[in-house]
């Protein structure tokens, strides 16, 4: 395997593609124009509840073309899930769509379903309501998905991605911190992964502007894991976003790797972190599905820097 090879099989890079024309023609096809060796997808409309039937002509296509190609695909649930919700259709529905989307990864032959992992709703005021609202919004997501994770046998089945929000609301798991709790919820099972989306924590003040806070940031998640590491460790992609804000402002807005507050030089000590390897870095950054949009090319001299 020549010096490239390497690089690519350590952190593949891509970006979200959208749908449109299907998942060959649309999908597929977006993303090898664009040159990725990773991406990622919807397979359903994200602002809904719809539960989107796949054709398995389809998806076998996909399937065996994503496979000859050595390309990792990923699934983003849509953004109306929330298993902390407090109301009852909403908990179900996200709950129902968490499955249904882990069932189109193994159809399609995607490695992991990144879900968001949600808000409760409290007073502002009453600390001991939000405290008790809290523990019961964890006891949902314990309800909602330890059955999930249970059917999602053997080393091909599909990882269910945690992603930590920014901190806006309620955040169940907001910043770094937040994971351990939220793992311990579903009994720290080997098939729930981390997606660590660099705008997210930065948002809720993890300090990536800083020389060697990505680095220790890492290196936080590796302890969090700790003696419940599934083999590879749980950081199992990274959504690579600057951010439009200061860090700790609990704002979710993207920015261009390198225009933004978080800076480039993050990247690259995640690049060079150990426990990042073989994980993919997926851009949702402002453009970055547009032809000729310089991210990817970034990502590509960063990595080899690194």
């Amino acid at each position: 395997m020549d010096a490239a090879s390497n690089l690519i099989a350590r952190n593949p890079l891509g970006t979200h593609v959208l749908m449109g024309g299907g998942l060959v023609k649309g999908a597929l096809a977006s993303a090898e124009a664009l040159g990725c060796e990773a991406f990622q997808i919807f397979v359903g409309n994200p602002r809904g509840w719809a539960l989107s039937a796949g054709d398995p002509r389809e998806d076998a296509r996909f399937r065996d073309a994503v496979g000859e190609r050595g390309l990792r695909v990923f699934i983003h649930t849509p953004y109306l899930v929330n298993l902390g919700s407090p109301t009852p259709t909403t908990f179900a529905n996200s709950a129902a769509l968490v499955a249904h989307n882990l069932r189109r990864a193994v159809e399609i032959g995607a490695e992991g379903v990144v879900v968001h992992t949600g808000s409760y709703v409290a007073s502002a005021s009453d600390e001991e309501e939000a405290a008790r609202r809290h523990g019961a919004a964890l006891a949902q997501v314990r309800e909602a998905l330890l059955p999930v994770l249970e059917t999602l046998d053997g080393d091909d089945a599909p990882w269910l991605l945690l992603e930590p929000t920014a901190g806006q609301g309620r955040s169940l798991c907001a910043g770094i911190e937040d994971l351990q709790p939220y793992l311990a919820a579903v009994d720290f099972h080997p098939r729930a992964g981390i997606c660590l989306d660099t705008c997210h924590v930065f948002a809720a003040g993890e300090p990536l502007d800083e020389p060697g806070g990505a680095t220790a940031a890492i290196d936080r998640i590796v302890e969090i894991d700790g003696a419940t590491a599934p083999e590879g460790g749980r950081l199992r992609l990274i959504h690579a976003n600057d951010s439009m804000d200061v860090r700790g402002a609990l704002r979710d807005r993207h920015q261009k790797i390198g225009q933004g507050h978080i800076g480039a030089g993050a990247f690259g000590e995640l690049f060079a972190h150990p426990a990042t390897a073989g994980v993919p870095f997926i851009l949702e950054t402002p453009g970055s599905r547009d032809a000729g949009d310089p991210d990817l090319a970034l990502l590509r001299t960063l990595r080899e820097q690194a």
